[in-house]
């Protein structure tokens, strides 16, 4: 059974810094595209910034230049360092990853339980 474990949530003063991680654990081929979410009170869930099995990255424009995604695919794990973060990057945090499993080598999404993140002002 495949399972993604995020920690490294919390609360955090406005302008300061968050690192997130996500593992993807049990049995599978590989790992393909890896992302975060997010999901505040009242809205609907939003990607955060996406990254390929080879690393290149994507992200939304709200946190460009403030948010880095990266992977460790020895470890299976893939990390959202955030940084200058504000009032509005409070919300539940989701990583996501396309998992391709064993024979017959389908993909499927695979979500984490989510990890609070509160910026105060």
């Amino acid at each position: 059974q495949v399972q993604l474990v995020e920690s490294g949530g919390g609360l955090v003063q406005a302008g300061g810094s968050l690192r997130l991680s996500c593992a993807a654990s049990g049995s599978f081929y590989s790992i393909n595209a890896m992302a975060w979410y997010r999901q505040a009170p009242g809205k609907q869930r939003e990607l955060v910034a996406g990254i390929t099995s080879g690393g290149s990255t994507n992200y939304a424009d709200f946190v460009k230049g403030r948010f880095t995604i990266s992977r460790d695919n020895a470890k299976n794990t893939v990390y959202l360092q955030m940084s200058s973060l504000k009032p509005e990057d409070t919300a539940v945090y989701y990583c996501k990853a396309a998992i391709l499993r064993h024979w017959p080598y389908t993909e499927r999404d695979y979500w984490g339980q989510g990890t609070q993140v509160t910026v105060s002002s």
